[in-house]
């Protein structure tokens, strides 16, 4: 699974134009080019929570880039992933998920930018922007989506770093209890390629410093023996977190067979 997700969109060349339009936007914001910045807002845009219009926004871009430029500093590394994106010929809306990693490292910080656009004259604008942080069933939801994407992608770099020291999961088909060290070995010699790898039906629930999330997965693909898989099943991931930081606890599933009443994707 990639980074984007589509709930539905209009085509494949206005969903790839949209997402082409918000990291242009940045682009064009880093720039501090006055009329490029000018020609991605709307005349009535506003900004939420302040209520600022398109000239307020305007200038704050160009004082920002215009400052960087003067008293050039190590930048943040800041990547927009997660894309959501409903839209239809005339209207859209966008949201994703934004990861500002310090310069020189350390943990990052999140959070969610949704864009209302309109298309005008043949090209988007936009007409109102919000955001803000991410509150922790937010944090769960999207740590959901980075495991899935690190799974699909044979990559165990996530799980180095956010499965908890004593993470234990228990494996969906032979019942036995992996802790993490044997979990990320186990995962890196593993053949499996998969062609399809997505999770739904998240329902998450945060009590403190626990957070419990149980779902529905689909994953379909080719086993380390070349042979097809095909399976669905419910799981759930148990999170704590500690020193500010959410990390996978446990993991358990059950594999739904696919004669059951929900075993439909």
């Amino acid at each position: 699974m990639n980074s984007t997700i589509i709930i539905s969109f209009f085509t494949e060349a206005d969903k790839a134009a949209l997402i082409k339009f918000d990291k242009d936007w940045s682009a064009v914001n880093a720039s501090g080019d006055r009329a490029k910045i000018s020609a991605i807002y709307a005349d009535e845009f506003t900004a939420f929570p302040a209520m600022t219009g398109k000239n307020a926004a305007v200038e704050a871009a160009v004082t920002t880039a215009a400052n960087n430029r003067a008293n050039p500093q190590p930048a943040a590394t800041v990547v927009a992933d997660h894309y959501m994106i409903n839209c239809s010929s005339t209207t859209a809306t966008v949201t994703h998920r934004n990861v500002v990693t310090p310069a020189g490292g350390g943990d990052p910080a999140y959070s969610r930018s949704v864009h209302f656009l309109e298309k005008r004259g043949g090209r988007w604008v936009a007409v109102s922007n919000a955001g803000g942080p991410l509150n922790d069933a937010d944090m769960l939801r999207y740590m959901e989506l980075d495991w899935i994407n690190s799974i699909r992608a044979g990559n165990p770099d996530w799980m180095e770093r956010n499965l908890a020291s004593d993470f234990t999961e228990i494996n969906f088909m032979t019942g036995e209890v992996l802790n993490k060290r044997r979990m990320i070995d186990s995962f890196k010699s593993d053949k499996t390629v998969f062609d399809v790898m997505e999770v739904s039906e998240l329902n998450i629930r945060v009590d403190g410093n626990t957070g419990i999330v149980i779902g529905k997965g689909y994953a379909r693909g080719k086993g380390g023996d070349g042979k097809p898989f095909e399976f669905t099943l419910r799981f759930t991931d148990t999170y704590v977190k500690r020193d500010g930081r959410w990390l996978a606890w446990a993991s358990q599933a059950t594999q739904i067979p696919a004669s059951g009443p929900t075993a439909s994707r």
